[in-house]
């Protein structure tokens, strides 16, 4: 579903298909009412020790109501060419990771995924690009499904946790 579709029927971003790394299902209406932080990640990007941070950003506010949702990507430089059953591997052997790590994507071209497709009309970048440049691109979503913010692949949990303290602080708003 396009995300102009989207919009047009009154849907949210809850409202998207997503899979878990298995390809089971994902219910992203289950996380309605917590603060998200949606990234694309990879496996052999100068970025991914980011993996270690956004593990201790999730461990540290989870019991607030805070959920990261990574999502492989091998669109940038393909640092990332594993499957997602092996990305998933590598992050909990090489990083702890304990947040839910998601299907592989694309996160532009005529192919992205309808969630980034999302993010990205909701949050564009510099100067109003909606492309994401690279791989860490994050997004944090409010409880009430509206992107909040987008931070750079470069920004870690130092910049991040200012605005994620002050959506966690903010009642959940029903639609």
């Amino acid at each position: 579903m396009e995300f102009l579709e989207l919009r047009a029927c009154g849907m949210s971003l809850y409202d998207i298909d997503c899979h878990t790394h298995l390809g089971e299902p994902f219910n992203l209406r289950a996380l309605r009412g917590q603060v998200l932080l949606i990234t694309n990640v990879a496996s052999r990007c100068g970025f991914t020790p980011q993996l270690e941070e956004l593990e201790a950003l999730y461990r540290g506010y989870r019991d607030q109501g805070f959920m990261v949702l990574g999502f492989p990507c091998n669109q940038f430089a393909r640092q990332s060419p594993e499957s997602a059953r092996d990305f998933c591997a590598f992050c909990g052997r090489e990083y702890r990771v304990t947040f839910p790590l998601m299907e592989k994507v694309k996160v532009n071209g005529a192919a992205a995924h309808p969630l980034f497709l999302e993010l990205r009309r909701q949050a564009p970048g510099v100067l109003g690009s909606t492309l994401i440049k690279w791989n860490f691109t994050k997004f944090l979503v409010g409880r009430d499904g509206q992107v909040l913010a987008r931070f750079a692949p470069r920004d870690g949990q130092r910049v991040i946790r200012p605005a994620l303290e002050r959506a966690l602080e903010s009642p959940f708003a029903t639609d």
